[in-house]
């Protein structure tokens, strides 16, 4: 492919080169995936209106994110597994989001871990994603560790009690490293960049976990121990505990309820990502644009929104920052580059999108995005809080 002009021209370089198993626990989502397709088609109604002979010098798509200076309101979401997309590849995501001017955000289910990424960085500040689990003690360890790697915000995710059914990974037998059967290897065995990458490097497990948890020392080891420690009984007292042990920024994650976000303000967290994690979790349940308005008309004065799910485009960026959005999150259309092209694959992710929102607040009559609201959407095409 010698032209790349768009994320979708990622998506089929990635998927010719990373193995099914990888390539389909990025492109899937839960039981029928009609939630998964929805954030992305939700987009799609809502029409811009169209300015002329207006003054588009001097545009800037800069802004800011829970106080953070941004060169355009997204940030690189947490993905589990992004390791295995690439070789290093939360390595190669986070340097070209510093160099882009926009945050990273590590899973706690990376395969590079938090101190991997902070020395691949030179120690740039990144934010760290946190799952909730019943090892309190690792927990401890985890938030101590990310604040040494000098992460600027933690990320904590609510929506991950238990674990939807991804039909796709049950099928492709889904391991890191990959179990070599039969068909795995035959797969692996068309895809000859990436495989060169992984004899590489060291980083083919869950860098934050192995060696890290007692009684984990190997992948036998961390699936029993993984499959027991989400933590079903997971509360907002939970959320204090936490908020006072990390003690710095706290965007939750994973809030599609207006009743949830009242919550969110009330436990003192910076910002609220409306996120049905990606159409992974419960299928059935509303696109994030869809819920983004009633969470912004209740809580938008009191707290930060930020939205996660189905954006694919600098034109998603506008027009859920036009609904109250104040940062987007990507995070299939970083995968796409990364397992496309390695960290150029993600730059060029980013310059797509940053393009493409650049032009269109500028169709739109504005220059900054302090000055994008719903004014710049076409009345009745898009969602409302009603």
């Amino acid at each position: 492919m010698s032209v790349i002009t768009t994320i979708e021209d990622l998506r089929v370089l990635a998927q010719k080169r990373v193995p099914r198993m990888f390539y389909d626990y990025a492109d899937s989502g839960s039981w029928t995936e009609g939630t998964y397709r929805a954030n992305e088609d939700d987009f799609k109604p809502i029409k811009f209106r169209q300015r002329v002979a207006v003054n588009m010098e001097g545009r800037s798509t800069a802004t800011t994110m829970i106080g953070q200076n941004v060169a355009m309101p997204v940030a690189i979401a947490p993905t589990g597994l992004t390791g295995m997309q690439h070789a290093d590849g939360e390595i190669l995501a986070a340097r070209a989001a510093k160099k882009f001017g926009v945050p990273f955000t590590l899973s706690t289910m990376s395969i590079c871990s938090i101190e991997d990424v902070a020395k691949g960085t030179d120690n740039h500040p990144f934010w760290f994603q946190l799952y909730v689990m019943r090892d309190r003690d690792f927990i401890e360890r985890l938030i101590d560790r990310a604040k040494a790697a000098n992460c600027s915000a933690l990320v904590l995710t609510l929506d991950l009690q238990v674990l939807g059914q991804r039909h796709k990974d049950l099928k492709n037998g889904l391991s890191a490293p990959p179990k070599l059967t039969i068909a795995n290897m035959i797969n692996m065995a068309t895809k000859p960049r990436w495989c060169l990458g992984m004899a590489g490097t060291k980083r083919r497990e869950f860098g934050n976990i192995v060696g890290h948890v007692k009684g984990v020392s190997n992948m036998g080891s961390l699936s029993e121990w993984t499959a027991q420690q989400f933590d079903q009984r997971l509360n907002w007292g939970d959320v204090e505990w936490i908020k006072k042990r990390w003690g710095g920024k706290l965007i939750i994650k994973g809030i599609m309820d207006v009743e949830d976000a009242k919550l969110c303000v009330q436990a003192g967290a910076d910002a609220l990502i409306v996120s049905n994690h990606g159409g992974r979790q419960l299928d059935g349940a509303d696109s994030s644009i869809n819920a983004l308005p009633a969470i912004v008309e209740a809580v938008g004065s009191q707290i930060e929104v930020h939205i996660d799910g189905g954006i694919r485009s600098g034109q998603d960026v506008l027009k859920a920052y036009a609904l109250g959005a104040k940062g987007a999150y990507i995070g299939r259309a970083f995968l796409y580059g990364l397992g496309a092209m390695g960290e150029a694959g993600v730059t060029k992710a980013l310059e797509i999108i940053h393009k493409e929102l650049d032009l269109s607040m500028a169709f739109c009559g504005r220059t900054q995005m302090a000055a994008v609201d719903k004014s710049i959407l076409l009345p009745g095409s898009f969602p409302t809080a009603g």
